[in-house]
C-alpha cells in the first residue's frame, strides 16, 4: 500500500488550539479528506501565553513540551478517526508546533516551537516532520513566514495578481504578481488578532471578540491609532517577521497610557483599525489588486467590513473562492511542507525569509 495522504497540524500565535487536516495532493491539487479542531483549555492557554512572555521556568517549558506533544498526537488521531483512512495510509504528519518565542533579530536569532514531535510519532505510529523554521534561520533567514511557498505553489495565477492575507494572531501577506507568479513576496505586516484578543480578554474575560461585536460599539480614536502606527516595525523593510514578543498586552498598555481615560470599547475598535491600516499601508502599490483572506480573522465580520471600507476599489474575498476554506490554509500548508521534506525538496522561499538559499526544512521523526 502506498501512503499518499498527509496530516497537517497547526497551532498559531492565537494560542487557542490545534487545527488538524487530513489532505492529499493528487496531481498537485489539494484534496481535503477530513478536518478536526482541538481547543486548548483556558488553563493551558494561559500557561502557553505565560511561557511566550518568558514567565516559565525550564521545568514548566519541559512539561508544556510534553503535554502539547500529546495534544498534537491527539489532534492527529482525531482527524484520522473521522476519516476512512488508517495510519498506514498516511505518509507523514507535518507539525508546526506551538510557537513560544520568535526572535529573528539580534546577534543570536532563534525561533522556538514546542509540542514534542517524538511523542507525536510514538503515539500515532506515523512519521512526523517538525521543527520547520530553524534550518532556514541557520541559513541566515528569519524562519518566517513559511506559508508563502505554499501560497505560491497553489494560489499563483498568470491571469491576475493576487495577495493572500493571513489574519492569524500575527498578520502576513503573500504577493503573487501575475507577470512573475513564481516570484512571491511575503512578510509579517504586524498584529492580526493578537492585540484584539489580548485587550478583549483583559477587559471582558472573553478570549476573543466574536464577530467584532464589542469593537463595533466603539469609535476609532485617531490620536491613539497614529501613536500605535508609529511603531518602527511597520516601516521596516522586508524580509521581516514578528510575534507576540513585540505585539502583546504590555504593548497595548504602554501606548494606551499616553492616551488616558479612553473608553475600553473605543480602544478595541482602534485595535481592529490598527490591524487593517497596518496591513493596507504595506500592500503593494499596484492596479487591479485582489485580496484573499485566510486565518481566524476571516471570521471576524467587523474586521472584514473595515478592511473592505479601507479598500473600496479592491476585491476582498476569502480563500474559499480559490477552493480552500480559510480556516485550513495553514494546516494544509504544513502537510504540504512535510511532503516536501520527505521528497527532499526545499520548503522555504529565500526572497521571503532572507535565507541564503533554498533549504529542505524540518526534522524527520520516524513512525
Amino acid at each position: 500500500m502506498t501512503a499518499t495522504a498527509y496530516i497537517g497540524l497547526m497551532s498559531g500565535t492565537s494560542m487557542d488550539g490545534i487545527d488538524a487536516v487530513l489532505v492529499s495532493f493528487p496531481e498537485d491539487r489539494i484534496h481535503i479528506h477530513t478536518t478536526f479542531s482541538l481547543p486548548y483549555s483556558d488553563t493551558l492557554r494561559q500557561r502557553v501565553s505565560r511561557a511566550s512572555l518568558n514567565h516559565a521556568t525550564p521545568d514548566e517549558l519541559g512539561e508544556l513540551d510534553h503535554e502539547l506533544g500529546d495534544l498534537f498526537a491527539e489532534a492527529a488521531t482525531g482527524v484520522l478517526d473521522k476519516s476512512d483512512f488508517d495510519a498506514g495510509e498516511v505518509a507523514a504528519i507535518g507539525s508546526h508546533g506551538q510557537t513560544i518565542r520568535h526572535q529573528p533579530w539580534g546577534a543570536m536569532p532563534f525561533s522556538m516551537q514546542i509540542g514534542d514531535p517524538n511523542r507525536i510519532a510514538e503515539r500515532t505510529g506515523i512519521t512526523t516532520v517538525a521543527d520547520f523554521r530553524r534550518r532556514d534561520m541557520a541559513a541566515g533567514g528569519q524562519g518566517a513566514p513559511l506559508v508563502p511557498a505554499f501560497h505560491q505553489a497553489y494560489f499563483a495565477s498568470r491571469q491576475e495578481s493576487r495577495c493572500i492575507v493571513n489574519f492569524g494572531g500575527i498578520a502576513n501577506i503573500t504577493w503573487l504578481p501575475k507577470d512573475k507568479p513564481d516570484q512571491a513576496v511575503g512578510f509579517d505586516t504586524g498584529p492580526g488578532n493578537a492585540l484584539i484578543d489580548a485587550w478583549c480578554l483583559d477587559q471582558t474575560g472573553r478570549p476573543y471578540d466574536e464577530d467584532g461585536h464589542w469593537a463595533r460599539t466603539g469609535t476609532v480614536n485617531e490620536a491613539l491609532l497614529e501613536d500605535m502606527l508609529s511603531d518602527a516595525y511597520f516601516r521596516r523593510k522586508p524580509p521581516k517577521s514578528t510575534g507576540k514578543e513585540r505585539f502583546n498586552q504590555a504593548w497595548i498598555e504602554t501606548v494606551v497610557a499616553r492616551h488616558p481615560e479612553l473608553p475600553a470599547h473605543d480602544i478595541q475598535c482602534t485595535l481592529v483599525e490598527l490591524t487593517v491600516r497596518s496591513l493596507v499601508m504595506q500592500l503593494p502599490a499596484t492596479e487591479n489588486l485582489k485580496l484573499f483572506i485566510c486565518g481566524g480573522g476571516a471570521r471576524n465580520r467587523f474586521l472584514m467590513e473595515r478592511l473592505r471600507e479601507a479598500l473600496p476599489l479592491v476585491d476582498v474575498e476569502t480563500t474559499a473562492v480559490l477552493g480552500l476554506d480559510p480556516q485550513w490554509v495553514e494546516s494544509v500548508a504544513f502537510g504540504w511542507l512535510a511532503k516536501r521534506t520527505l521528497e527532499q525538496r526545499p520548503g522555504n522561499l529565500p526572497a521571503v525569509t532572507g535565507a541564503r538559499g533554498a533549504r529542505i526544512l524540518g526534522a524527520i521523526h520516524h513512525g
